[in-house]
């Protein structure tokens, strides 16, 4: 069992997911359909693979993601996310509706966000159902 500072909900939370790199990968593998790490490696934001190879395996650890063979290719494998990184996704979501109003986010570059953000319960129950159908096995 690991240690924490406190059991607050908050802090446990920023324990697993806090970081920029974590929810980097998360939007890259729910909305950019990235799912090997030579993929996750080329994102814009230029994730080093030390950093990149330690988050996979925390977020795997933490049951986020799996990580399984590759049948198309031997030596690579696919992640995909799980039931409880799924549930995420509204956590997500609101991360970048509180960007598109406090930052300066190109809207031309990356229109999803705005749609995200303008999401329906029932739209977002939606997307959840279709990133289950996509990624648990």
């Amino acid at each position: 069992m690991t240690d924490h500072r406190s059991h607050c909900p908050v802090n446990l939370a920023v324990e697993v997911i806090g970081d920029k790199w974590s929810l980097l990968i998360l939007r890259d593998i729910m909305f950019v359909g990235k799912r090997h790490f030579r993929e996750l490696l080329q994102s814009e934001e230029g994730i080093a693979s030390n950093i990149l190879t330690d988050r996979l395996t925390m977020l795997e650890r933490e049951g986020i993601l799996t990580k399984t063979p590759d049948p198309a290719h031997k030596q690579k494998f696919i992640y995909n996310l799980t039931l409880k990184g799924i549930d995420l996704l509204p956590i997500i979501k609101e991360i970048g509706t509180w960007s598109l109003k406090h930052t300066p986010v190109d809207k031309k570059k990356y229109p999803h966000a705005g749609q995200l953000s303008k999401c329906t319960p029932e739209e977002l129950t939606q997307i959840k159902n279709d990133l289950i159908k996509e990624h648990v096995r």
